[in-house]
């Protein structure tokens, strides 16, 4: 599968996650979602964030969604890079448009190991354009945000010089968790054991 392929069907996998404003979802998860109206209209979906979650983690989830972590000028960054990765076409709408761009925001939120990696990445593409187009990321042509990209993209074929862009590009971020059961202490003090 090409790389583009595998990011555009992880980022259709969080359809739909900011769709709502950070206050109505950090609403949501404290008290539980709204009913649906009856109405025969397209509705978008609104993550529920509460189910299987103790009171304590929608707690920190609510605090969590209503943070705010990243600049203006970063969100943007990040809403036309994901774009560039997941476009809109003829099937299905643009990474943005499915609420990318606020889910990346929640997982750096989430894992604060994130942020360092991701504000460093978006700072490279910033002065990568500086350096060559003498204006930030966004600020660029399309054309000339896809020149950057396509140096960092294909790790393979990257040059060295474009290793920190390509570091941020291959990021791996969020990815499941390996879990190993419940652990001892947990099991000893509900007077259980695996064996």
């Amino acid at each position: 599968m090409k790389k583009r392929d595998f990011l555009k069907n992880i980022g259709l996998s969080s359809l739909g996650l900011a769709v709502a404003s950070p206050d109505a979802l950090a609403s949501e998860v404290l008290e539980g979602p709204k009913p649906k109206p009856k109405a025969k209209t397209v509705a978008t979906a609104t993550p529920k964030y509460n189910y299987g979650r103790t009171k304590d983690e929608m707690e920190r989830d609510a605090r969590l969604l209503a943070e705010k972590f990243y600049t203006d000028h970063e969100m943007k960054t990040i809403t036309v890079l994901s774009d560039i990765i997941i476009p809109a076409d003829k099937v299905s709408g643009s990474a943005s448009q499915a609420g990318v761009p606020a889910f990346i925001e929640f997982i750096t939120k989430d894992n604060p190991s994130f942020k360092t990696p991701m504000r460093g990445g978006l700072r490279w593409l910033d002065s990568m354009a500086i350096k060559r187009f003498g204006k930030d990321f966004i600020s660029c042509t399309a054309k000339e945000q896809i020149n950057i990209v396509d140096d960092i993209a294909y790790p393979n074929q990257a040059k060295k010089e474009f290793s920190q862009g390509v570091a941020f590009f291959t990021y791996q971020g969020n990815k499941p968790n390996n879990w190993e059961g419940v652990p001892d202490e947990v099991l000893k003090q509900y007077g259980l054991s695996y064996s």
